[in-house]
Order: C-alpha cells, then sequence, then structure tokens
C-alpha cells in the first residue's frame, strides 16, 4: 500500500474534532503531522516547518484561510507547497475564490478521511515527475526546476497552473477534454466541478499574458494548446 513516505503535513484547523480525525488518519497512511488552531499560527508554522503539504480551513481565527493562501502563494519561498482548502462553504463562488488565491484543491465538510488522503497523495504525485524540457513559441518550461517562462521572462505559476500548462504542452495540437484534464491534471478521476478546469485556465492565461493566446477553447469539449 503506498504510504505518506514520512511527508510533513500541516493541518491548519481550529475544530479540534476536525483536526484530530485528519492527524490520526493521516499518521496511518504513514505522514508526519503538525497542527496549528488559527490562521496567524498556521502561517508562521508553514513558514518555519517548510511542510510538504497544508490542509487549510477556509473560516479561521486571526486570520483567514484566504488570507493565508494568498500570502503562502505569494511568497517564493512557499508558493509551490501544495493547499487543499477544507471549509464547510460549500457555494461555488468560495470554491472558485479559493481556487483563484492560488489553493490547489477544495474540500467541503463533512468530508472522507480516505478522500482526503487519495487527493493528497494524488497531488503530492504530480510534483514527482520530471520531463524533459519544453517549447511553444515564447513559452519554455524547466520541469526539473519548476521554471516556466515568457520571451526569456520568468512567470510564476502554482503547481496546479504548472502541471496544467505541461500537460497541454506535451500534447500540442490535441483537444483535452475537462474529465480527462481532471484526471491527468488533478491526479484523480472527475470527482469536482469540470469548471474548476475552467478556473485554472483563466488564470493560467492571465499570467502568461499576450503568450496565453497559444491555449485555445474548443467548445464543447475542452483545451488545445496551438500547434503553430
Amino acid at each position: 500500500m503506498e504510504t505518506g513516505s514520512g511527508r510533513k503535513i500541516l493541518i491548519i484547523e481550529d475544530e479540534n474534532d476536525v483536526a484530530d480525525l485528519l492527524s490520526l488518519n493521516l499518521r496511518k497512511a504513514g505522514f508526519r503531522v503538525s497542527t496549528a488552531a488559527d490562521g496567524a499560527n498556521g502561517l508562521q508554522k508553514a513558514r518555519d516547518d517548510r511542510p510538504d503539504f497544508i490542509i487549510l480551513d477556509l473560516m479561521l481565527p486571526k486570520m483567514s484561510g484566504l488570507e493565508v493562501c494568498r500570502v503562502l502563494k505569494g511568497d517564493t519561498v512557499t508558493a509551490h507547497t501544495p493547499i487543499l482548502m477544507l471549509t464547510a462553504k460549500a457555494e461555488e463562488i468560495d470554491r472558485i475564490v479559493g481556487l483563484e488565491f492560488g489553493a490547489d484543491d477544495y474540500v467541503t465538510k463533512p468530508f472522507s478521511p480516505r478522500e482526503i488522503v487519495l487527493r493528497i497523495r494524488a497531488i503530492l504525485r504530480r510534483g514527482e515527475t520530471a520531463d524533459e524540457s519544453l517549447k511553444a513559441g515564447p513559452i519554455s518550461i524547466d520541469p526539473a526546476r519548476h521554471q516556466v517562462r515568457v520571451n526569456g521572462k520568468p512567470v510564476r505559476l502554482t503547481s496546479l497552473e504548472f502541471k496544467l500548462l505541461r500537460t497541454l504542452m506535451q500534447r500540442r495540437g490535441r483537444v483535452q477534454d475537462r474529465d480527462r484534464l481532471l484526471n491527468e491534471v488533478w491526479g484523480y478521476e472527475s470527482v469536482i466541478d469540470t469548471r474548476t478546469v475552467d478556473t485554472h485556465v483563466r488564470r493560467l492565461r492571465e499570467k502568461l499574458g499576450k503568450a496565453g493566446d497559444v491555449i485555445e477553447t474548443v467548445r464543447g469539449f475542452g483545451y488545445r494548446l496551438r500547434e503553430n
């Protein structure tokens, strides 16, 4: 059975029973776990301990989960640390805002601890493969260094945006439907709304600037990276 291989996970959650449930299941799965009960303390622990993964509640005392996510994703030291948002808020706008702030995944309460473990493994697995460098027009990717450049200038992407761009570049010219992208990029079968893909494509295009036009929308199907 796949284990956590001793990787460090930080749980930022103010509900003790939820934090305890997550800690128990993650430790059983082979992860090392630390916790923080408010946003400010969680942010400090993330900076000091450099965890491999963060589970972040949205509604936190002292500092909201969205603000913690924004700060972490805006810091070059922690920008590539995967974040899974865990919250009681199920409205689409809350999910989209969380993803816009750079979260890698989003799960609503109540949740299945096993699903959380599977999602964490899938997200961590995404970062383990290093492919050869890729180039499409002014866009270049160096997977080993996790770097993206446009016309030679570095572009900061979240881990999901990086994987999405790399997948499209690897399959240049071929249409990728949303369900397949969810499976390939997010690492599991479609258990979340396919509009999540649209949100990330929009953010990716914005960050790539004019070069983002290379990503085409194929109505009714999904997306494709232009061949020329």
